[in-house]
């Protein structure tokens, strides 16, 4: 007849190994459990535990836990762990129950690492959810499937701006639906938008003379290195994107976001590529005259170190930069009109009239 696990010499330790391994697994700060379903997880694997013995082994387990974090004797231990709540590893919010307090990271930092995996083009699809799995590990399951459902990626992110990651914090906050351990409505954010100015390209100022947006997060899109917020506009009442790293003052509201039914029928998929959409072809420096308000739009698409800006008239700046001369760039190109000009290589602007040249031959046969 096999022993019951109270009657093996070893059970306490095991018991100690099971109780972990559960508040690893299912608890986190938004997610703390009652003693009475540690009691009951313990009593279903044949154990037959009392209350009291629960809040023991979880003072063993801190006790432990405080030891090898500090490397200090039990007596040193103990007493750290009565003058600082906050070096427990386990830790119990009153009327809710225990959890499991990380110090060395946050779900915040393993939702980038996770991120990254994602975009990376090198790995294929099956080797990158692996990997996943390995580091949502590191959180409870609660946080796991948050991490596996939360960002929608088209590309490889390339930012550790510490700023951005503070404001990425703060919209995964506001798109939460438990904040701080309690229940919490999604809501709104506001915030300033900065741009470019000829006056000073390296350096950007606030739009609409430092007032500020107000939106409704919904989602976070990387792509191309660079972190956006898609969100409802309450001004142009539609869904829009919102370079993350433009985004200044970035403040929870407390007013329910708007724009459900718009989200709910946006197509991710054709939205991204329609969105993010990217060329390709033999690199060649070109220069464009533009029209100036879309210094904003050139400084996104090339960026400022290896582009040059110079004003050319009143109401147009000329860009020179290296681009990937291909169809796809021309079709970009003239999405723009006549507010940009391909001015040289001389060769490309053929090439560029013979592409023109091409279409309306199609429409005029």
């Amino acid at each position: 007849m096999a022993k019951n696990a109270k009657d093996r010499p070893d059970n306490k330790k095991l018991k100690l190994y099971l109780i972990l391994q559960y508040l690893l697994r299912y608890t986190d700060e938004a997610n703390p459990v009652p003693c009475k379903d540690l009691i009951a997880f313990l009593e279903e694997r044949g154990f037959s535990p009392e209350r009291r013995s629960v809040y023991r082994d979880i003072h063993e387990i801190n006790t432990g836990h405080v030891m090898m974090e500090n490397d200090c004797t039990l007596e040193e231990a103990e007493e750290l762990l009565a003058e600082d709540e906050e070096a427990k590893l386990v830790r119990y919010r009153h009327k809710h129950g225990f959890y499991i307090q990380q110090s060395h990271y946050n779900v915040h930092d393993i939702q980038l690492l996770a991120e990254c995996v994602y975009s990376a083009k090198f790995i294929e699809e099956k080797r990158a959810e692996m990997l996943v799995g390995i580091l949502c590990n590191f959180v409870s399951e609660h946080q796991a499937k948050k991490i596996r459902h939360e960002v929608v990626l088209t590309d490889r992110i390339k930012t550790n701006n510490r700023e951005t990651l503070t404001t990425i914090e703060v919209l995964n906050d506001a798109m939460s639906e438990m904040l701080n351990g309690q229940p919490h409505t999604p809501e709104k954010v506001s915030f300033q938008y900065l741009k470019y100015t000829m006056d000073d390209i390296r350096h950007q100022t606030t739009r609409r003379h430092g007032d500020t947006y107000k939106v409704s997060p919904y989602r976070l899109l990387i792509n191309d290195s660079y972190y956006y917020l898609l969100a409802y506009s309450d001004k142009a009442q539609k869904m829009l994107t919102y370079r993350i790293d433009r985004m200044r003052n970035v403040c929870l509201t407390g007013e329910p976001r708007d724009g459900e039914k718009a989200f709910r029928e946006l197509d991710m998929h054709n939205y991204t590529q329609r969105v993010f959409s990217m060329y390709g072809g033999k690199r060649q420096t070109v220069s464009l005259r533009c029209i100036n308000p879309l210094l904003d739009t050139m400084i996104d698409r090339f960026g400022t170190e290896d582009a040059t800006y110079r004003q050319f008239d009143k109401s147009h700046f000329i860009l020179i930069t290296e681009v990937e001369i291909s169809d796809q760039f021309f079709g970009w190109l003239l999405g723009f009109g006549k507010r940009v000009k391909l001015l040289t290589p001389i060769e490309v602007a053929e090439q560029f009239t013979a592409y023109l040249d091409k279409i309306r031959q199609m429409y005029e046969s």
